[in-house]
């Protein structure tokens, strides 16, 4: 199959929701794991515009321009694993009823199987962790999945698995003591959710 028939074959999506997922994806890679230094280095090549988010993201890329990889492989132990537990839990049952492993992962589990989706074999984390959860809505722009999602679906799953809780997530990210690149990852991250709030509230207008 030449590059051509392949490509006729990918589904296609247009810029606007490329963007997006490609920040979905973005955020997924720096909050699954630490930054590398070809991560950091494309970090710090980033630019934003005027906008809120703009402005968020060129933060970061000033941030990760200074940061080196051990300082960002401390900075992500502090935040997310520590001595028994770090400073934050980023996991939706946590964030919405004070637990690990409660109703909104049995929830995401059925939703998940019913797009298809299932956990990699190599990770061992709830399914309902901050960085799955941007992976997933991702590939659902993208069609990772099978097809691409249609709109009225991402704004379904993002309302029941997103929404209630991930600004209040990167506001904690922003505003936590260890943070640093992932404060200014917190910016993004929360300037990108409200977008997106705003963006599916106008969807049901």
């Amino acid at each position: 199959m030449s590059q051509a028939e392949i490509a006729s074959t990918q589904p296609q999506i247009d810029s606007e929701d490329r963007l997006r997922a490609d920040f979905y994806g973005f955020l997924a890679l720096l909050l699954a794991r630490p930054p590398g230094k070809d991560t950091l280095a494309q970090t710090a090549a980033l630019s934003g515009d005027d906008t809120e988010l703009g402005q968020a993201i060129g933060t970061l890329a000033r941030v990760a321009k200074q940061t080196n990889p051990a300082a960002a492989e401390r900075e992500f132990n502090a935040l997310f694993i520590g001595l028994g537990r770090g400073e934050l839990l980023p996991y939706a049952s946590y964030y919405l009823t004070g637990f690990l492993n409660e109703k909104p992962l049995a929830i995401l589990r059925r939703d998940m199987a019913a797009h298809g989706i299932t956990r990699s074999p190599n990770v061992y984390e709830p399914e309902d962790n901050i960085a799955s959860l941007m992976e997933i809505m991702g590939g659902l722009i993208t069609g990772a999945f099978g097809r691409p999602a249609p709109l009225a679906d991402q704004k379904t799953f993002w309302s029941k698995h997103i929404g209630p809780w991930a600004i209040h997530f990167f506001s904690d990210l922003e505003t936590a003591q260890n943070s640093v690149l992932y404060g200014a990852l917190g910016s993004a991250g929360k300037a990108f959710m409200e977008i997106e709030r705003e963006g599916f509230r106008m969807l049901a207008e």
